[in-house]
């Protein structure tokens, strides 16, 4: 970081008498004392432990000042009343200084890749940073920031949220100048209520924008109210002027083409709902005066952050189509769209390992029945369903297919029937076949995904 101490202590608002201590360069913020090197300014953070247990431990690694919000003996330090709003307040002074052009991306689908396509895109011309992988909330963002190259022209961030006014906080801290929403959909129903309230917050991105600055939006109804007046507005999908079109898909790639550009994109990656995504980053690449020869180039090699959308080999050959990391009702049917539109492998069948879809709310059951629609004999051999409320639409499923091709296994806080689902599983799986694996992330189906592999 380009900081010291003392211009540290204005921003902060440090209210203990600085001068006491030398003004010296700060190399980065960290809130993981483990991590601490020489140079280091701590930031103690409260979570399962309170950060300022590991003050003296921070010092000990190198730190050279520690944010706090009680007084430190021996140390140098800057008194505040709460280290994270401190850091946040360091982080937007930080991007103002250096004069970055911030591009938020947030939505219920599609975000992360989004974010990755527009860094690999913007990083063909410019200095590029962007968030580090799931590092999206009040601490990872004002992270991402303190932790960007000094020589960072462009920074990426990837924005979450879990509940209202989560993003509004985080675009005052960015100030972007372009924000894409990718796609409202159901996650986190449990914390907002209704997809319109899921709406209202994903397009609080726009609070912390100029007037000169530029939305990208899907073309959704639900957004229309929330459409601020003071920016341009771009909207892709429907009958908007950003489109996609002859798309082919296959098993790892797409090719089609879009109103963006001149000559056909090409991606390394599976899933027609990419398309857009991929469609998303080179309208901010257009934006931002990136050579199309560069987008294209950069969109055809691009690599994702792990356990996304992803096809792994099994140990015994298989093909493992692994999307794990998160899921919600969009989500599940947007992936299983895909596996069902990829042709088997010859003289295999495909397997579908499906599990429950969390912080969906009092409709979650119905939400997750709702999937029904989406599964199909002819295109899906066999279904695994692992959890508690995907529980009703495994017995939906056992009436559509035939005899003996859906699995259920329960999990509930009293019992879990993972290792069982595993052995069954690695059984069925044999080396000719396909394999779908989506579920949220806290079921766990990332340490399934190991297992087949081994």
């Amino acid at each position: 970081m380009k900081v010291t101490l003392h211009e540290v202590a204005k921003v902060v608002g440090a209210k203990n008498i600085i001068s006491d201590f030398e003004d010296v360069p700060l190399r980065q913020a960290e809130f993981d004392s483990r991590k601490i090197e020489a140079g280091d300014l701590f930031v103690p953070l409260k979570g399962v432990r309170d950060g300022h247990e590991f003050i003296d431990t921070a010092f000990e690694n190198g730190a050279v000042a520690t944010l706090s919000e009680h007084e430190v003996e021996g140390h140098p330090y800057l008194l505040v009343d709460d280290c994270l709003s401190a850091m946040q307040k360091l982080a937007q002074y930080y991007l103002e200084k250096l004069n970055v052009d911030v591009i938020a991306v947030t939505g219920s689908n599609g975000k992360t890749t989004t974010k990755d396509m527009i860094a690999a895109v913007l990083g063909t011309t410019y200095k590029t940073y962007k968030t580090q992988g799931n590092y999206n909330n009040e601490i990872g963002l004002p992270y991402t920031v303190l932790h960007m190259p000094d020589d960072t022209e462009k920074l990426v961030l990837e924005m979450g949220q879990d509940h209202m006014g989560d993003i509004h906080l985080l675009s005052q801290i960015a100030k972007p100048r372009i924000s894409v929403v990718t796609l409202i959909g159901e996650a986190h129903l449990e914390f907002f209520g209704s997809r319109q309230k899921i709406a209202q917050g994903k397009m609080q991105i726009a609070d912390g924008m100029d007037s000169d600055g530029i939305l990208i939006v899907p073309d959704d109804p639900i957004i229309e109210e929330f459409l601020p007046d003071n920016l341009m507005v771009i909207r892709f999908g429907g009958d908007e002027e950003i489109q996609v079109f002859d798309l082919e898909e296959k098993k790892d790639s797409l090719t089609f083409r879009t109103t963006v550009l001149n000559r056909p994109i090409t991606l390394p990656v599976p899933g027609k709902y990419n398309a857009m995504n991929a469609v998303v980053a080179a309208c901010v690449g257009k934006l931002l005066a990136i050579e199309e020869a560069d987008i294209l180039e950069a969109l055809a090699i691009i690599e994702l952050t792990r356990n996304r959308t992803e096809w792994k080999k099994a140990g015994n050959g298989a093909d493992i189509l692994s999307d794990v990391y998160n899921a919600n009702p969009t989500a599940m049917r947007l992936i299983l769209e895909t596996f069902s539109a990829i042709p088997a492998n010859k003289n295999g069948k495909k397997i579908a390992v499906l599990a429950d879809m969390k912080e969906l709310g009092a409709d979650s059951i119905q939400l997750h029945n709702q999937i029904l629609s989406s599964l199909s004999s002819e295109e899906i051999d066999t279904l695994v369903f692992y959890g508690d409320d995907i529980a009703e639409l495994a017995q939906l499923a056992i009436q559509v297919y035939p005899q003996g091709q859906v699995r259920y296994f329960k999990k509930t806080t009293t019992e879990d029937h993972f290792e069982e689902m595993t052995h069954f599983v690695r059984e069925i799986l044999q080396p000719e076949d396909q394999i779908l694996l989506k579920g949220s992330n806290s079921m766990n189906l990332a340490r399934l995904v190991e297992q087949l592999e081994d």
